[in-house]
């Protein structure tokens, strides 16, 4: 992206750099709370910043996080970040190649779902499938 604007610098309306900004905000504030959230839930289930949270206990005694942030999919997180990585493109406007980076992380991010999905139907076996039919989209909600 460096390079593209180097080359073709686009002339963007203050509005286009504000929306541009506040995408980058959004994938800023899903990526951090999502993580912050289960980060506090680890270290303790009993914090009031998460004590609300509703969980499917497994057979393993472990418990998977059903709502919240992770109630609206399995990896929101990844969602927020390719947000952030999409507001890092739009900068270079119509330059095709400028977007290969969001297209690259997307193929990424599904990728790496379609690999923990996998290793969490091993590790929780029925009761990742009780999971999934309670959180159904893999990373963009109401999507995938």
């Amino acid at each position: 992206q460096a390079r593209v604007l180097v080359d073709h610098t686009p002339a963007l309306p203050a509005w286009f750099l504000a929306a541009i900004v506040a995408l980058k905000v959004v994938g800023y504030v899903i990526f951090r709370g999502a993580n912050g959230q289960k980060d506090q839930f680890r270290r303790d289930p009993s914090h009031p910043s998460v004590a609300h949270l509703k969980t499917l206990k497994t057979e393993s005694g472990r418990q998977l996080i059903i709502s919240g942030w992770w109630g609206i999919s399995r990896h929101i997180n990844y969602f927020g970040d390719w947000v952030m990585g999409v507001a890092w493109c739009l900068p270079c406007g119509a330059q095709p190649v400028a977007y290969f980076y969001a297209v690259y992380f997307a193929v990424l991010l599904i990728h790496r779902d379609g690999r923990d999905g996998h290793s969490c139907s091993i590790k929780y076996g029925r009761d990742w499938d009780k999971y999934k039919a309670i959180v159904k989209y893999h990373i963009v909600p109401y999507i995938y």
